[in-house]
């Protein structure tokens, strides 16, 4: 009776545990004058409603990130950064398009960690002149090195049509189902992998 007894509380454990969640709607760019906090504090809106899982916004410009391996610079955010990341059972990464790809920011901060990212689910929310899309390609080859499982669903914002004058956020109604969808995808994705970490 034991042996069962142990299954089935472990079982419980762990369906509380997952039903608990823990999901970071990162912030991809550090620059002055983004636009990124606003998609960033929309996803969230979107996300609370769902109460599947608590979601939180990760900002890596509240954390002291230098370039990786450049000599005499404060990386005392660094330890912030692992702790953080390391909580979160998935993720959601606000991407800009800068260049055709994603920001160095966003790559550097990405390249500070490695374990803290293994085994984990994300989806991508981007933006730029075409949505973000070539970006997003870019950050889908990262995250295949670090383990990380990205779901298919990806909302991509115009920056002709969800934002005003470039700058002020107002998306389209069909991006939230989009959002929607991808979350769908992202919360049992995130629970499937946390039984192999």
């Amino acid at each position: 009776m034991g042996f069962l007894n142990k299954l089935f509380s472990s079982k419980k454990e762990e369906e509380q545990t997952m039903a608990e969640l823990n999901i970071g709607i990162i912030i991809g760019s550090t620059r002055e004058g983004r636009v990124s906090p606003q998609v960033a504090q929309w996803v969230k809106e979107i996300a609370d409603q769902r109460g599947d899982a608590n979601y939180t916004v990760i900002d890596i410009a509240d954390y002291k990130l230098p370039l990786l391996g450049e000599p005499g610079q404060d990386a005392s955010g660094a330890q912030g950064w692992s702790e953080i990341i390391a909580k979160q059972d998935g993720f959601v990464f606000i991407v800009q398009e800068y260049n055709h790809s994603i920001t160095g920011a966003l790559k550097n901060a990405l390249d500070y960690l490695r374990v803290e990212w293994n085994n984990k689910a994300a989806g991508i929310v981007s933006y730029g002149s075409v949505g973000g899309a070539r970006a997003a390609e870019h950050l889908r080859g990262i995250m295949g090195e670090l383990l990380i499982a990205d779901v298919r669903v990806h909302p991509a914002l115009s920056l002709f049509t969800d934002f005003e004058n470039g700058t002020d956020f107002k998306p389209k109604e069909v991006q939230t189902d989009s959002v929607n969808q991808m979350l769908d995808q992202l919360i049992p994705w995130s629970k499937a992998l946390y039984t192999i970490r």
